[in-house]
């Protein structure tokens, strides 16, 4: 909305001081044109916006000009209870309403805190792009209109039209009762019900989305933990492969990162730890054990060991001596060859 635009200018402005046009254009994710006609209409309603020319030049608000600006809208509201909950504000399209609500409350401080606040969210940095090992951690990106369409439809008990497209299916639409949404290692899911029966929606698959008028069918309270736990377990007792498994705590992190799902953990005398974990089928247990080497050990089922002893066997061949013959491919040229 633009009321909520004018505000998030001026308390920028009264924040940082002078900003040129290119400079509000981006915090407020408009276009420069935008920026100007919002700076006219503030100087029509009253509010001293001076602009200054040269290199350093921007618009700024005349030294002691301070309003009542802080209320917040409902997304701001929201968008901040998100974030404290720890749910995260971008994989459900509220980054921008968290940044404006932030710029409010900092404005409600006064002077001598507001300074001290702001020096102090620098000492802090949270979820950056990559972790130490230079990974870059893994973020699935929903369109904004998408996302919007689903949160609006979630919050006010609407019927969700899902352009979806499942693994290994062509997408299509499909009309779902939503019940909320979850987010976990920055992967968002729906949960929703289609014709009464439980469903689990990934939101990077939803294509398209559209919220429809008509109320859905869903309990006006939910528990959505309890949900969530009990939608996970069938998932994984849903045809996938259970390995007990003993690997190194400096690779702990690792395995856990390839793993659907970890049911139990314990620490052995020898310090590595006892884990029984999910994966996908057996072609999955066997590559994400075979990354860690000999830094895991897989103790069950016994055909999967069975299967990284032929592999390992498999290789000491291919790499052995070749002065025992082991190994060796024959050259062309060779008589080997010819025959």
């Amino acid at each position: 909305m633009r009321a909520d635009r004018l505000v998030s200018l001026v308390l920028l402005l009264r924040q940082r001081g002078r900003l040129t046009a290119e400079t509000l254009a981006r915090e407020l994710e408009v276009s420069t044109r935008t920026v100007l006609r919002d700076i006219e209409a503030l100087s029509a309603a009253g509010v001293p916006v001076h602009s200054e020319r040269g290199r350093h030049g921007g618009f700024a608000l005349l030294p002691g000009f301070r309003t009542e600006l802080t209320g917040l809208n409902h997304d701001e509201a929201l968008a901040l209870l998100t974030a404290g909950s720890g749910r995260g504000e971008r994989v459900f399209g509220l980054g921008s309403a968290l940044a404006s609500a932030m710029r409010k409350v900092v404005d409600a401080l006064p002077d001598g805190h507001r300074v001290t606040a702001t020096d102090a969210v620098q000492r802090f940095l949270v979820e950056p792009e990559t972790d130490l090992l230079s990974r870059r951690l893994a973020t699935e990106e929903v369109p904004d209109t998408t996302m919007i369409e689903v949160r609006r439809a979630v919050l006010a008990g609407h019927k969700l039209r899902i352009h979806y497209a499942a693994t290994g299916q062509a997408p299509r639409w499909r009309t779902v009762d939503p019940i909320g949404l979850v987010t976990v290692r920055d992967r968002a899911y729906l949960l929703a019900t289609r014709s009464g029966a439980d469903r689990t929606y990934r939101l990077s698959r939803v294509l398209a989305a559209e919220e429809l008028p008509e109320p859905a069918q869903r309990p006006d309270r939910v528990d959505l933990d309890r949900a969530w736990r009990e939608r996970r377990t069938r998932f994984l007792a849903d045809g996938h492969l259970t390995v007990l498994v003993r690997v190194n705590p400096a690779r702990r992190e690792d395995l856990l990162s390839t793993a659907l799902a970890v049911r139990a953990e314990e620490p052995e005398e020898d310090g590595w730890l006892r884990l029984e974990v999910t994966f996908q089928d057996s072609r999955h247990a066997e590559w994400a054990l075979w990354q860690l080497g000999l830094n895991a050990e897989a103790l069950a089922p016994q055909s999967l060991r069975t299967t990284l002893r032929d592999r390992a066997a498999a290789l000491v061949t291919r790499y052995g001596d070749p002065s025992e013959g082991v190994g060796r491919v024959p050259h062309r040229g060779s008589r080997v060859a010819r025959r």
